[in-house]
């Protein structure tokens, strides 16, 4: 099988470096840089084949950024791109030399944080809904005397009540908690939530230096929702909701 070299990332350096044999595809492929004046893909040899989005893929590829980035500054790659030669990498690098080095100045000293909210119980917040919205409050009482043919109709429309209610109470709850954040971000992103539970999936991109600040913070906010909802915080991790280099090779 035909072989070229799998992208993970650039970083601000010419210099040859060997990060180890933790290349995707679980052969013991040396991750390796291939420079051009001043700048370098992180790479290892790969078959000519596109990777499978999995779990496992998709954490060899994010482990071996994480790796790269105990020393430099990172500009993630979409995962799976894959050159056919070093001389298609020395090509995207001297085209994109100049995007790069701006990327790779703005990111310097930034690190991306990870926090997701979930409702630990929907009772109470579905009781929450009910006593906060008179419509709610009102279908619900004559559901209650009503009953029979017309209650079915009753449900539908409870049912798309209370589905809207449920919306507007988490981008309400999620909006709450990125305002504790915002004056200490760079930037920050809402990504898709899962489930009824979840009210907030969010990236934030920080300067290193406010770390500390906002573990703080977390730490606080965990305090004061009183188990009503659990955070669960990761990072710092590659900066991919920000910078996630597309190669198209020509």
């Amino acid at each position: 099988m035909n072989e070229g070299n799998y992208l993970y990332c650039i970083i601000g350096t010419d210099a040859a470096r060997n990060f180890g044999p933790i290349g995707i595809g679980g052969r013991g492929d040396e991750v390796t840089t291939l420079g051009f004046d001043g700048i370098s893909c992180v790479v290892s040899r790969s078959p000519l084949t596109e990777y499978i989005l999995n779990r496992e893929n998709l954490l060899v590829h994010q482990k071996t950024i994480e790796q790269v980035m105990k020393e430099y500054t990172v500009l993630p790659v979409r995962f799976s791109t894959i050159a056919d030669s070093p001389e298609d990498i020395r090509n995207l690098l001297r085209k994109r030399r100049a995007e790069f080095k701006t990327l790779l100045s703005e990111m310097e000293g930034k690190i991306e944080l990870g926090l997701k909210a979930l409702w630990t119980d929907m009772k109470p917040v579905f009781r929450e809904i009910q006593e906060s919205d008179n419509e709610i409050r009102k279908l619900r009482g004559r559901m209650a005397v009503a009953g029979g043919g017309s209650a079915y109709y009753d449900r539908i429309s409870l049912g798309k009540m209370v589905e809207s209610a449920l919306q507007k109470k988490k981008d309400d709850e999620a909006e709450a908690i990125l305002s504790l954040f915002r004056d200490i971000s760079v930037d920050m992103r809402k990504n898709k939530v899962h489930g009824d539970n979840m009210l907030l999936n969010a990236a934030f991109l920080i300067d290193g230096t406010m770390a500390r600040e906002f573990d703080s913070r977390i730490k606080d906010l965990d305090e004061k929702n009183g188990g009503r909802m659990k955070l669960k915080y990761v990072g710092p991790v590659p900066i991919f909701n920000f910078v996630n280099i597309v190669v198209e090779w020509s």
